[in-house]
């Protein structure tokens, strides 16, 4: 007969906070008296979506706390992003091991915004916890969470305010029901999120200010100033005493911050913590992991699938190791856990960025007319001489639309993956450089970037790139991109106008991707100023980001010369 294992289940647990605000927990555990060691959840995603892995730990003989943050769902108080979470995540450690089924050993787990508190509790500093599994997060809240190279991240930040706003007027209408004409104008909102991204300015959305303030506290500090200062994770890895295994995508709006993470802790952690630091990659967007294939429009087979990456496993025996002390060869294990794309097979490695990683330049060509996928942009390893430059007129009125790549979360109008960029690739503001067919593999494995020389007739304006891998049916799969707003091109801490016509080097970054460019496909490079509504629309007047209702045309120029070498920096894998 099977062995049987009952579990006691214990609902809404009143979890007081110094402040005396009660945050309220699910608690799932074996029946006996314990004590186990004990994992933790805080979620502002209702703690009664526990999962399957909640039910699975239980049954392996862990104590599992499923948490409201403070002010959603059954929590008491004002949820306000980012802002609580450090100091209730400490106040919830130091109750889980006042409990006696708890052994005073915490592990967390988690994605997104769960994946955040996971960090905040880790820099609060509680001794209990020992072991985290931070999913798709970021590990910086300005540049990894509410910006990218000082764009604003339009549709992320604008529906993801909106959806928890919603919870907020729903506590709220059970007592007020003035509250109801609220809700059904959120309801509105998130029905037509097309209509609420054109919106200008951008933090003039009146609901939002009342129900979602952070959102406008996000737009008002374009730069990265002391606001973001006191939130970030990056910044203080050579403090934090937690072994961590970090899972992303490639696809995944987080996928820089997952990376940052794992290699800061491996840098600047405590020395007997740095080598418990994981790193997994695979090709998921935000939810792929456990949803599964397709990514966007695009299938990168079973071996790519939550069932058979079993991260499920990955989490007990992490912390079977690091709470139970178990010995199970995890510490021995390559620390790095990569799917490279185009083969689609996974492979394991010691480092990031891989240290045998040959770092190439591939110039832009043209004899100046690349726009569009019909204009006779190239990209090659050779060296430009004496090229005329390509130039397009960037009308924020008509961006170039978002197709895919790193996006979140609404599925309808949000949708992140990989897609046949052909479609944008079609339009005279985007500037397409490509490679022959190629004759053998080539393996692109860490972070890009596009060193871009080009001038603007705006005092500010953007520069967008997306990196392609091109099918020989001329499918072009999205790989990853970048932007990069002109005024924060030496720093995000203070932003710096342009000189109209003037010619400046810029360095977008790109992030990072692994795909093997098979024998037949081509390399390409697309090159824009706008990728809306990813990211909000640059009007290219100067004025500060966020505070525009006008908006102007402007030319850009992209030069490839001897004097002006436009390139784009891979990291090539050398194949054996």
């Amino acid at each position: 007969m099977p062995e049987r294992l009952t579990l006691a289940v214990d609902r809404n647990v009143p979890v007081p906070m110094r402040d005396g605000i009660v945050l309220f927990a699910d608690i799932y555990r074996p029946s006996g008296p314990g004590p186990y060691p004990t994992l933790l959840m805080r979620t502002p995603y209702d703690k009664q979506n526990a999962g399957v892995l909640t039910l699975r730990a239980a049954g392996s003989g862990y104590a599992v706390v499923i948490q409201d943050v403070r002010g959603r769902f059954t929590s008491e108080g004002a949820f306000l992003a980012f802002v609580n979470e450090r100091q209730d995540g400490y106040d919830t450690l130091e109750w889980l091991v006042a409990q006696p089924w708890c052994n005073g050993d915490v592990g967390m787990f988690g994605g997104s915004y769960v994946g955040l508190t996971q960090w905040q509790a880790a820099i609060s500093g509680h001794p209990a916890l020992k072991a985290i599994v931070p999913n798709v997060t970021a590990a910086d809240y300005h540049a990894g969470w509410s910006y990218q190279g000082g764009a604003f991240q339009l549709s992320f930040n604008l529906s993801w305010a909106a959806a928890l706003a919603l919870n907020t007027v729903d506590r709220k209408r059970k007592n007020d029901p003035a509250a109801e004409a609220i809700y059904q104008a959120l309801l509105d909102t998130t029905d037509n999120l097309p209509t609420a991204f054109a919106h200008l300015p951008l933090a003039e959305h009146a609901i939002l200010a009342e129900f979602a303030p952070y959102y406008g506290d996000w737009v008002q500090h374009p730069t990265d100033d002391d606001f973001w200062a006191n939130l970030a994770v990056s910044t203080r890895h050579d403090a934090l005493n937690v072994a961590a295994l970090n899972i992303g995508g490639w696809y995944d709006i987080f996928q820089k911050g997952t990376i940052d993470n794992f290699t800061g802790m491996r840098a600047q952690a405590p020395a007997a913590v740095r080598d418990r630091q994981r790193l997994v990659l695979g090709p998921w967007n935000h939810g792929g992991m456990t949803r599964g294939n397709p990514i966007g429009e695009y299938t990168f087979g079973m071996r790519s699938t939550g069932g058979e990456t079993g991260t499920d496993d990955l989490h007990l025996r992490w912390y079977d190791r690091w709470l139970r002390g178990v010995e199970n060869g995890v510490e021995a294990e390559p620390p790095v856990r990569l799917f490279v794309m185009g083969t689609n097979r996974w492979r394991d490695e010691h480092e990031w960025p891989l240290a045998r990683t040959d770092w190439q330049e591939w110039f832009l060509h043209s004899g100046g007319r690349a726009n569009s996928l019909n204009g006779d942009g190239a990209l090659s390893r050779e060296s430009p001489t004496s090229e005329p430059p390509d130039s397009y007129v960037y009308n924020p009125r008509n961006p170039v639309p978002t197709m895919g790549g790193g996006l979140c979360c609404n599925t309808v109008f949000n949708q992140g993956g990989a897609y046949d960029q052909r479609l944008v690739e079609g339009r005279e503001d985007v500037l397409v450089y490509t490679t022959p067919p190629l004759e053998a593999p080539v393996e692109v494995t860490g972070p890009v970037t596009l060193i871009l020389c080009a001038s603007s007739s705006a005092p500010d304006t953007d520069w967008t790139a997306k990196l392609v891998d091109v099918s020989p049916c001329g499918y072009a799969r999205n790989l990853t991109d970048g932007i990069l707003r002109a005024r924060y091109r030496s720093s995000m801490r203070g932003g710096t106008p342009i000189i109209p016509g003037e010619v400046i080097e810029y360095a977008l970054d790109l992030w990072s991707t692994s795909n093997t460019f098979l024998p037949g496909p081509r390399i390409r490079l697309d090159v824009s100023s706008s990728n809306f509504p990813r990211f909000d629309r640059n009007p290219n007047t100067g004025e500060l980001p966020g505070r525009s209702a006008e908006m102007v045309s402007a030319l850009q120029t992209v030069f490839h010369s001897s004097e002006y070498p436009s390139r784009l920096v891979l990291p090539i894998i050398p194949t054996v």
